[in-house]
């Protein structure tokens, strides 16, 4: 009978050995999975057009329409899925890293409602980006909007076209400041940003 109980005692403690386990490894894996970034579960933060092609040539609708050259200066279509969580406000740039000194800024874009998720064709010059509350800086050939690429003749510069998602609605700029402005207040208020690089030369 003693030995009937022993066994039976020795029983009953493997079996709550087991269960104190079993809680531990639920607790474990449930951490973990409170850990994982809410980021990772919706995807990466990309950007993709209808009218730019990473990596290839940009199409004349896009080229600038001023000096030598003779384009439609068309701002080119854009979409951005999967912003991170938090994400107030969007905004986007255009760049020549080839440009002479620190470089050319052809389009800056802000204070685009986080509830928008693609810019139409043309949307500097047909007055969406107002209709839906955003701003645009002066670029560098010293207009509000957009500005194609028109490089100086000679080899092909590249055009980093990027967008941000930001952790404010109100980056305290205003229309038409300079684009080095915009540029600023949007990489201090940065969740994620997404890029594609064209090129173009003459």
């Amino acid at each position: 009978m003693r030995k009937h109980r022993e066994i039976l005692g020795s029983v009953f403690l493997e079996l709550s050995l087991k269960r104190v386990a079993a809680g531990i490894a639920f607790v474990c894996i449930a951490g973990l999975a409170a850990a994982v970034p809410p980021a990772s579960a919706q995807g990466t933060f990309t950007i993709t057009s209808s009218d730019l092609r990473d990596g290839a040539t940009v199409g004349n609708a896009q080229v600038y329409d001023q000096d030598d050259c003779k384009g439609g200066n068309v701002s080119p279509q854009l979409s951005w899925h999967h912003a991170p969580a938090g994400t107030k406000s969007f905004a986007v740039t255009i760049f020549d890293n080839d440009a002479p000194g620190p470089g050319w800024w052809h389009w800056a874009v802000a204070e685009i409602p986080p509830s928008v998720n693609a810019l139409p064709s043309n949307a500097s010059a047909s007055g969406y980006l107002k209709k839906i509350g955003a701003i645009e800086a002066r670029n560098d050939w010293g207009s509000v909007g957009y500005g194609g690429p028109c490089p100086p003749p000679g080899k092909p510069h590249r055009y980093i076209v990027t967008v941000f998602a930001l952790n404010t609605a109100n980056l305290r700029l205003g229309q038409a400041r300079h684009a080095l402005m915009f540029d600023h207040e949007i990489n201090t208020t940065m969740l994620a940003k997404a890029s594609l690089t064209v090129t173009y030369g003459r």
